[in-house]
């Protein structure tokens, strides 16, 4: 029996199997996804051997992730009801999805993980909230699940009812970061910066920002200030900044995705 086994094969599931790993050996994962050719395709690439349905990967893994939409979560649960166990753990991506949710459907026995990961596992450097009930896991099991997640990544555990906010935290906000690079490099390409040493500079610049904060400790607004000298350059970027509105933007994202995860049941 494989310790991990992956439903679903879409980016966030391929991410994480590419995470993962790097700390665990292909023998000890399993996956599935509806595409014969993707599956051997990932397979090739990986090592990692595929099942032919849902029932059979989950009934082949103890950890069992559902990397697949929301909306087909029903319809995925309905497969490996038959299958699960107290033994294993199911572990739920999905954005809006309670754990007693899950529980209902597949039973009040099973033992349910909560998370939010982000694509950035890809490149072992993801963000994951996580949330469970830990009087339901052994401590060995609440390890493997810190090791699953560490395997690509930092990882936080919340109270359940914050999880909507971490998708918006760090869930979906690798699209704002991208969004953010793109624009700063349009914005210098104008100028003359050929376009790959423009995405070079602002994709670097964003990465060293980050650990500056994650490193220091230092507040980031402090740490803005320190860049900002009186009357120079990088206060008139600030101010023109807060003119058009740029933290308020971000708020308001926020807003509509914190609105849409709560809207999904």
């Amino acid at each position: 029996m494989a310790q991990f086994g992956f439903i679903g094969m879409g980016n966030m599931g391929y991410a994480m199997l590419n995470g993962v790993l790097g700390e665990f050996a292909p023998g000890q994962i399993i996956f599935t996804t509806p595409h014969k050719e993707k599956c051997e395709k990932i397979s090739a690439q990986t090592g990692v051997k595929y099942a032919e349905s849902n029932a059979e990967c989950a009934n082949n893994a103890k950890y069992i992730i559902l990397a697949v939409k929301p909306q087909m979560y029903d319809a995925v649960l309905k497969n490996i009801e038959n299958v699960i166990t107290s033994e294993k753990v199911i572990i739920s991506i999905a954005p809006g999805i309670t754990i007693d949710s899950i529980k209902g459907k597949l039973g009040g026995s099973v033992r349910v993980v909560r998370a939010m990961p982000n694509t950035p596992a890809l490149v072992g450097e993801g963000m994951t909230g996580i949330s469970y009930n830990k009087e339901e896991f052994t401590i060995e099991e609440r390890d493997t699940i810190e090791q699953f997640f560490q395997s690509f990544g930092e990882v936080v555990t919340v109270p359940e009812h914050l999880m909507s906010a971490v998708v918006c935290a760090s869930g979906s906000s690798p699209a704002y970061a991208y969004m953010f690079i793109e624009a700063l490099a349009d914005s210098v390409v104008k100028y003359g910066i050929p376009r790959q040493d423009a995405y070079k500079l602002a994709a670097q610049t964003l990465l060293g920002s980050a650990k500056m904060v994650l490193q220091t400790g230092e507040h980031p607004g402090k740490l803005k200030d320190n860049v900002c000298s009186p009357a120079g350059t990088t206060i008139q970027g600030v101010a023109a900044l807060e003119e058009y509105g740029f933290r308020n933007a971000v708020i308001k994202a926020t807003d509509k995705c914190y609105e849409a995860c709560t809207k999904i049941k």
